[in-house]
C-alpha cells in the first residue's frame, strides 16, 4: 500500500511568499464574490514581505520548483505543509534544499512527468524563451538539477507546459505583448540559454506568458485594481523576437501591468495584492475588450497596495450575499478607452 493511497485528493491553493514562505489551503476555504470588492485576508505576513506566487493544483500533482539560479526541484503537492487561510505558511528552506542565495522564481504543477510529447516552455524577465521537454527533468535528484542557463541580470518569470505545437504568448509590464508558435523555438538541453522572444524597449520587462488557445482571452491585471479580457485573436501570430502589439493602455489610474493569465470565462480567478488581501471572482464578471482600452476596476485596494498575482480555478457557486465576506455589488461601469 502505498502512502499517497491514503492521502485524500483535493483541489488546494500553494501559495509562495518573496520572504519564502510557502503553505497549501484548500480552494473551498475562499468564497466567491462580486467583481470589485475587497476581498479577505488571505495570509498574515511580516510588514516588509508579500506573496509573488499563487495557484491551485492537486495535492497528488507534482510540483516543480524553478529557481533563479536556473534548477528545478520536484515536490509532490501533499508534501507541502497544509495550512490556514491567514497563516503565514512554512520556509521553503524547511521543504526544498536550496543552496545559499538561491530562491524559487516560478513553480508548475504537473500531474506526470513521463509523457514524452510534452514540453516545457520556460520565459524570462528579459524576454528570453527556451523550450525543453518534460521528460528531460525526470529525475529524483534531492538537491535539484539545472534546467536552464540564465545571462546575468536575467531571471526566470513563467514555466508553461505545452503539447509541442502552441502558441506562445509573452505579456510585458509597460503593456506590449507577442504571439507566435512554439515550433519557433527548438527543443535544447537543459544546460542552454534560450533565444530571443520579444524584444524590449527600454526598462520594459517581461510580467508573464500563456498558451494563446483557440477560443481562449487574455486577462490582463494592473498593480493599481484594474483588468480586462481580451480575446486571442486580436493578437496576431508573429515571428518571435519581435516587439510585438500593444496589449493594454497603461496609465497612471491604471498602472503597470502585473501579470496576465490565459482564460477561457467558465472559471474563477483568484487576485491577490501585496498586502496579503486575496479576492475570488467569476471571470466572466471582467468586460471582454479590445487590446488598446484601460479595463474596468477589478479589485479595490487599500494605501499602497498592489496586486501582484492571478491564478484561475474551477468555478464555485456564488457564497451568500449576506456573507460578512462578501461586498457589496457595484453597478458595472463602462470601459475607458
Amino acid at each position: 500500500l502505498d502512502i499517497e493511497d491514503l492521502i485524500e485528493e483535493e483541489e488546494c491553493v500553494f501559495t509562495l511568499t518573496n520572504g519564502g514562505y510557502i503553505k497549501r489551503t484548500p480552494v473551498s476555504a475562499y468564497r466567491t464574490q462580486r467583481r470589485g470588492g475587497k476581498g479577505v485576508n488571505a495570509q498574515t505576513l511580516k510588514e516588509e514581505d508579500y506573496v509573488k506566487k499563487l495557484f491551485t493544483s492537486s495535492t497528488h500533482d507534482f510540483i516543480l520548483f524553478f529557481t533563479n539560479i536556473g534548477k528545478v526541484h520536484r515536490l509532490k503537492g501533499y508534501r507541502v505543509p497544509e495550512a490556514s487561510r491567514t497563516a503565514k505558511g512554512t520556509p521553503i528552506i524547511n521543504v526544498l534544499p536550496l543552496e545559499n542565495g538561491e530562491s524559487v522564481t516560478a513553480m508548475l504543477h504537473v500531474s506526470s512527468l513521463e509523457e514524452p510529447e510534452r514540453c516545457l516552455m520556460m520565459a524570462t524577465r528579459m524576454g528570453t524563451v527556451k523550450r525543453i521537454t518534460l521528460q528531460s527533468i525526470n529525475t529524483a535528484r534531492k538537491s535539484g538539477i539545472r534546467a536552464l542557463s540564465l545571462d546575468e541580470g536575467d531571471e526566470l518569470m513563467t514555466v508553461l507546459q505545452t503539447s509541442g505545437e502552441d502558441k506562445i504568448l509573452l505579456a510585458t509590464h509597460d503593456g506590449m505583448a507577442i504571439c507566435f508558435n512554439e515550433t519557433d523555438v527548438r527543443a535544447m538541453g537543459r544546460d542552454a540559454v534560450g533565444v530571443r522572444g520579444i524584444r524590449l524597449r527600454e526598462g520594459d520587462f517581461v510580467v508573464g506568458a500563456g498558451i494563446a488557445a483557440e477560443g481562449s482571452a487574455i486577462l490582463s491585471i494592473t498593480e493599481n485594481g484594474y483588468g480586462k479580457r481580451t480575446d486571442v485573436s486580436e493578437y496576431s501570430v508573429q515571428n518571435r523576437g519581435g516587439m510585438g502589439l500593444k496589449n493594454y493602455n497603461v496609465t497612471d489610474k491604471t498602472g503597470p501591468i502585473a501579470d496576465v493569465v490565459i482564460v477561457h470565462g467558465g472559471e474563477d480567478l483568484l487576485v491577490i495584492s501585496d498586502d496579503g488581501t486575496i479576492i475570488r471572482m467569476d471571470v466572466g464578471s471582467i468586460s471582454l475588450l479590445s487590446r488598446s482600452t484601460q479595463g474596468v476596476r477589478v479589485m479595490r485596494l487599500t494605501g499602497d497596495a498592489k496586486v501582484i498575482s492571478i491564478a484561475p480555478t474551477d468555478k464555485e457557486p456564488e457564497a451568500d450575499e449576506n456573507s460578512t465576506d462578501t461586498e457589496a455589488a457595484e453597478p458595472r461601469p463602462e470601459a475607458d478607452s
